[in-house]
């Protein structure tokens, strides 16, 4: 891209510092200064050239090849009129064209928009409409989550299927192949000017309390939680990270795939099978993995899980929802010499906001660490007044560059969020003498039961010490007497028998009276989130009249 020679009047702004020169200054050599996503790959592949950067079943791009076909992919969409800020969105697994997706948004300043690929049709054009998207990418094997809902997407202006599963063109001649769509256009650099504050990204809550809020997510965000995961995390060129949870969630595309992308690593792309995650740990060499805690007890509990030389993992890393302390020691135990690293967070927080690091996995059990690199921690009250004594619940607070620009088209919500200068979110902790905080539970799974608060994590940990135990979640239930009740939904080891009573005695043993639950169920799997994420507000639906 040619500068145009300079005029009187523009020579003139380089003897004053006021925003409207300093706009002129930044925007004209943005190419230069300018620091972003867009420009992400291509320093790896300077550094990288030949290095694997993506791999996917048996095909792998490396970073010069990456960054020529994010290029193209860029190109193609400005050629169908994508502007900046304009949301491009996306319903596919954890494939190539998935990522070039991400990276071409970001190469032209559109607002790139994952799906989940488990919610239903009308969930997902809900997200569509709501982000009044301009294109919308399918993947061939996903067309009939969505088939129905097509004609109702009025902000959809093109339609575009990604061959990169099933290869089979759905039956609407309405959408173009993005494998012959996008090759054909240049793989140089699209030009424009990106500043660090433009948003890039888009997000929809889980809905786990109402319906999904839009958090729309900036460069600076990114690239200082970039930094921050690539330093606290402790990841080096040299690591090669295994992506099984799905990148279209903030955790797996955000805090692993991105960083590593950034300090010249390699990215292997699989689905979400525990057995196949073993595999490619061991096949791949791989020296990272992470996984919520609910992978992870799927992992230890798997049949071949001895079978698998797993030597080559140095860091395991979890995160999503607390992590049972004994699953924690079982880990320690059978992954020996692997530094265990905790990221806690949130979608609005880009997402990690603390950490806790492997040399105080043993001496911190059960702790969300201290604030990452770039972030501040605190917690506050009901008055939202600082809360600094030692084992005093408050909620937990995030102050930095982390931070989403906000929650779109509504201001209500965004507002409540940021209040006072820093991210609420809705989580309660407590601080420990050496000022590392514990997430205690939600503010809304915290139950009060005959006016005394229960803390649902508090049940979980005695119920999991029962090692015939595999997963379990406390929740409290409507009750005449007690105005909630405690309630634990149980789910055994496979082939491994247990008691209600059984479990009422353990924690009777350790709990005190009150937080013992009315009722143990017993159940064969948990609702959860495709990140996870236990569903609790489902199982207080589900059992509403279970003391009625």
């Amino acid at each position: 891209m040619n500068t145009p020679a300079l005029s009187a009047e523009d020579k003139a702004r380089y003897r004053t510092l006021d925003k409207e020169n300093l706009d002129f200054l930044m925007n004209r050599y943005n190419r230069v200064n300018r620091w972003v996503i867009a420009d992400m790959i291509r320093r790896s592949a300077y550094h990288y050239p030949d290095k694997a950067a993506l791999v996917f079943g048996d095909r792998s791009l490396t970073y010069r090849e990456l960054e020529a076909e994010s290029n193209r992919v860029a190109n193609a969409l400005t050629s169908l009129g994508v502007e900046k800020y304009d949301r491009v969105a996306i319903l596919a697994h954890n494939t190539i064209h998935h990522v070039l997706v991400w990276l071409g948004c970001c190469k032209i300043g559109a607002v790139y928009l994952a799906i989940n690929y488990l919610l239903k049709d009308k969930d997902v054009s809900y997200c569509i409409d709501h982000s009044e998207s301009r294109v919308f990418i399918v993947e061939d094997a996903l067309y009939d989550l969505v088939a129905e809902v097509l004609d109702g997407m009025k902000t959809v202006k093109t339609l575009i299927w990604s061959d990169d599963m099933a290869g089979q063109a759905p039956p609407d001649g309405r959408f173009r192949n993005f494998s012959s769509w996008y090759p054909e256009f240049p793989a140089d650099p699209p030009d424009g000017i990106l500043r660090i504050e433009d948003p890039c990204q888009m997000t929809y809550t889980s809905g786990t309390e109402s319906l999904p809020k839009g958090v729309i997510i900036g460069n600076q965000a990114l690239m200082a939680q970039y930094m921050g995961a690539i330093i606290d995390g402790r990841y080096t060129a040299d690591d090669i990270n295994v992506n099984a949870l799905p990148i279209y969630h903030c955790a797996q595309r955000d805090v692993f795939l991105n960083p590593i992308f950034w300090v010249g690593g390699t990215n292997i792309l699989m689905a979400p099978d525990i057995g196949q995650i073993l595999k490619t740990i061991a096949d791949h060499r791989a020296t990272m993995f992470f996984a919520p805690p609910t992978v992870w007890i799927g992992m230890l509990r798997h049949p071949d899980f001895d079978r698998y030389d797993l030597s080559s993992l140095k860091k395991a890393y979890y995160g999503a929802s607390i992590m049972p302390v004994e699953v924690l020691k079982e880990m320690l135990e059978r992954l020996p010499g692997v530094g265990i690293y905790n990221y806690y967070g949130q979608t609005e927080l880009a997402p990690y906001h603390t950490i806790l690091k492997a040399e105080d996995a043993l001496t911190k059990l059960g702790s969300a660490g201290m604030a990452g690199l770039n972030m501040q921690t605190r917690l506050e009250d009901d008055d939202g007044s600082t809360v600094e004594a030692i084992d005093t619940p408050g909620e937990i607070c995030g102050k930095g560059p982390h931070a989403m620009i906000m929650y779109f088209k509504d201001p209500e919500k965004t507002e409540a969020a940021m209040r006072g200068g820093w991210f609420h979110s809705g989580d309660i902790g407590v601080l420990d003498a050496d000022r590392y905080i514990a997430v205690v539970d939600r503010k809304k799974d915290m139950i009060k039961t005959g006016g005394e608060n229960v803390s649902t994590r508090e049940v979980e940990e005695a119920i999991y010490r029962d090692k015939r135990v595999e997963e379990v979640a406390v929740v409290g239930v409507d009750h005449a007497k007690w105005v909630e009740a405690v309630v634990a939904i149980v789910v055994p080891r496979k082939g491994q028998a247990i008691t209600e009573e059984e479990i009422l005695a353990l924690c009777r043993e350790h709990l005190a009276p009150f937080k013992v639950p009315k009722r143990i169920l017993l159940a064969d799997t948990l609702p959860k989130t495709p990140t996870g994420k236990i569903l609790k507000r489902e199982m207080r639906k589900q059992y509403k009249q279970l003391f009625a």
